[in-house]
């Protein structure tokens, strides 16, 4: 679990923006946490800590997955895996379609990264709906591995991501909660 400090250093940090992308929306930015190179290291630090000897790999979801995903796994030195979308990573690739409020989308993973009777974090930057995040869980398991746990910087509670994730047994962590 995340010190009080390191959370309290964080909501200092992080900026909420009104309105942004679409009106009645409260932006999250992280991107002032990358302008503090020491609160980087703590959050990484935290991040790793919970899933120290608990995973064998790191899925990182594009974009903002990548950007603390790629550290955590250095940190526990296993490989990182990206997920991206659609016809961005070369083939062979293994996809998953999952629904978005108005439509569908497609994510992908290449063949073969994941391997089958690994324990994998998957990570993002923030839980919201959790619709990608299934998604990627079930990207994972098609390939025989086990999503053994996800985290995040931050889990917007009132949108019930987390619900989605429980049908994987896996653990939850984030640090922050809005």
């Amino acid at each position: 679990m995340a010190s009080q400090e390191l959370i309290r250093k964080l909501e200092k940090t992080i900026e909420n923006i009104p309105d942004f992308p679409i009106p009645g929306i409260q932006f999250k930015d992280i991107s002032p946490i990358f302008l503090d190179s020491k609160l980087y290291e703590e959050v990484i630090a935290d991040l790793a800590a919970a899933s120290r000897g608990k995973v064998d790999a790191v899925c990182g979801i594009e974009s903002r997955g990548y950007l603390f995903g790629i550290a955590i796994a250095v940190a526990l030195e296993v490989p990182f895996i990206l997920i991206r979308k659609a016809g961005k990573l070369p083939p062979p690739v293994i996809s998953e379609k999952y629904d978005l409020e108005y439509g569908s989308a497609v994510i992908e993973t290449r063949e073969g990264q994941i391997k089958a009777g690994q324990k994998v974090l998957i990570h993002d930057d923030l839980l919201a709906t959790g619709g990608t995040t299934e998604a990627a869980a079930r990207l994972v398991e098609k390939q025989g591995a086990t999503v053994a746990q996800f985290s995040f910087l931050i889990a917007l509670t009132g949108l019930k991501g987390e619900e989605k994730l429980k049908k994987f047994n896996a653990e939850v962590y984030h640090i922050l909660e809005y």
